[in-house]
């Protein structure tokens, strides 16, 4: 579909007498039928905080849904983010910039090393940068530490995308924290009512197929009684649940109906220049 769409733009742009190149045409491409399928959305669930979606430093449009959720919470408040890369996407950086102080995980040394050398650190006053590789046994231990620098009190936010043992190390941890919202990855190849997980291997890596994480269903069933999922992004990246204590003050729809398949070329979207973290890395300086 998008192929097509884009030999249809290609068209019109020559017809028109403009050249763009490959790349330009992508992005003319994805901005249409991202327009088209919010207009979809509206018609179904029209109060969908999917249509808010916009993208900073997220993979697609977590930035503009979270910020929407947290209009109704309050903010700023805190986090915790479960495979924060190498913090140039992922969905809490734009949060750091708009004022909010939490805790930056990840398994992989090269994008801690990353975010050290460009921050010029790895603690701060509003942000903790740790490496480590969280599994269902060390996960509550951890989730104490970052609760500890959070000044003892429970994130606002817990965002989790770790392509594995997702579940898992979610159970373990709501063991320790309760935040307000969830923002969590699912494999969104599997649509409602498949309730598919990973079973439990602490030592598993992704190979990059479909053997990953959790679905939709899956989640929502864990948490059910808990938390109560409000959207998903366009992408079929995450999912965004809030606590239950919380849900009256948001519009809610069937399971069924907030699904977003796997559309994952759509986190290929540009947001402006090219990432850095020299924005947050002043920010930090000052406010240290």
């Amino acid at each position: 579909m998008l192929r097509a769409l884009k030999d249809r733009i290609k068209l019109h742009l020559r017809l028109a007498g403009r050249a763009f190149g490959d790349d330009q045409v992508r992005q003319i491409a994805i901005a249409a039928e991202l327009a088209r399928l919010r207009e979809a959305v509206r018609a179904r669930t029209p109060q969908n905080l999917l249509l808010r979606g916009a993208k900073v430093y997220s993979q697609c449009d977590e930035d503009g849904i979270l910020a929407a959720i947290f209009e109704v919470l309050g903010a700023p408040g805190t986090f915790v983010e479960i495979g924060c890369g190498d913090g140039l996407e992922n969905n809490t950086h734009a949060l750091l910039l708009s004022g909010w102080k939490g805790v930056w995980v990840d398994g992989s040394p090269v994008n801690i090393e990353r975010i050290a050398a460009a921050l010029g650190g790895t603690r701060f006053a509003r942000l903790l940068v740790e490496q480590q590789f969280l599994d269902a046994g060390n996960t509550p231990e951890a989730c104490r530490r970052y609760s500890d620098f959070l000044q003892g009190s429970s994130p606002d936010l817990l965002s989790l995308d770790i392509d594995g043992n997702d579940l898992h190390v979610l159970k373990a941890a709501l063991t320790v924290l309760q935040p307000k919202v969830l923002c969590l990855e699912y494999n969104a190849k599997y649509p409602p009512p498949m309730a598919l997980a990973m079973d439990y291997n602490p030592g598993h890596r992704w190979s990059g197929d479909d053997y990953h994480g959790v679905s939709l269903a899956a989640l929502a069933r864990e948490l059910a009684g808990r938390y109560t999922l409000l959207t998903c992004a366009v992408s079929g990246t995450n999912a965004f649940f809030v606590r239950d204590d919380e849900r009256e003050r948001f519009p809610l729809y069937r399971l069924e109906e907030l699904y977003q398949p796997p559309r994952y070329h759509l986190t290929e979207v540009p947001s402006g220049s090219r990432a850095s973290l020299r924005w947050l890395a002043q920010m930090l300086r000052s406010r240290d």
